[in-house]
């Protein structure tokens, strides 16, 4: 048992590792995937509260979710392997792709490549949007939703505010409310 829930953290992990190019944003939904669907080591509301909760602190957001998801699901055990998991893949992978760039950076299809990739992040980052718009529905009613939609984009766009000021603000509210 032991071994096998501490492989599906590593195999897990390493996916959206290894799959999440473009950085945090593209991985969260590689990360929700698993977490979520594949694994069922939690529920999209409990993702959704963790996405938020880790938005608000520094840091890269995967490792973050990694390091909970792992200790929630094994410990401290679990933590070190979604963590390994995690930055293992990018470790290698910057070293492999930045030497090899460097040495292939005018060649056409190169930068061909690294611009095919911007549309597909794009679509992932979509589609996390929608998910978690389904869920606030759910939870908070369509009205509800839009409305908060609409304030934060106000208040981000506008006023040049950090989301995570408002993801605390909310999360005080909430926790004012109950």
């Amino acid at each position: 048992m032991k071994d096998s829930v501490l492989w599906q953290l590593f195999a897990g992990f390493f996916r959206a590792g290894i799959l999440g190019y473009g950085g945090g944003p593209a991985s969260i939904p590689l990360v929700r995937r698993e977490a979520v669907i594949t694994y069922k080591w939690m529920n999209d509301e409990e993702f959704s509260d963790l996405l938020a909760l880790g938005n608000t602190l520094p840091g890269p957001i995967i490792t973050k979710m990694a390091g909970y998801i792992g200790y929630r699901v094994y410990g401290t055990s679990g933590l070190l392997v979604a963590l390994f998991a995690t930055v293992m893949p990018t470790v290698f992978i910057m070293i492999i792709l930045v030497t090899t760039l460097s040495n292939a950076q005018d060649i056409a299809w190169v930068n061909g490549m690294t611009k095919a990739v911007i549309p597909v992040v794009g679509v992932m980052l979509v589609m996390l949007a929608y998910s978690f718009f389904r869920q606030s529905t759910l939870s908070n009613g369509v009205l509800q939703t839009i409305i908060l939609i609409l304030i934060s984009l106000l208040v981000i766009v506008v006023m040049n505010i950090h989301p995570a000021v408002i993801i605390g603000t909310l999360i005080l509210f909430a926790l004012m409310k109950k």
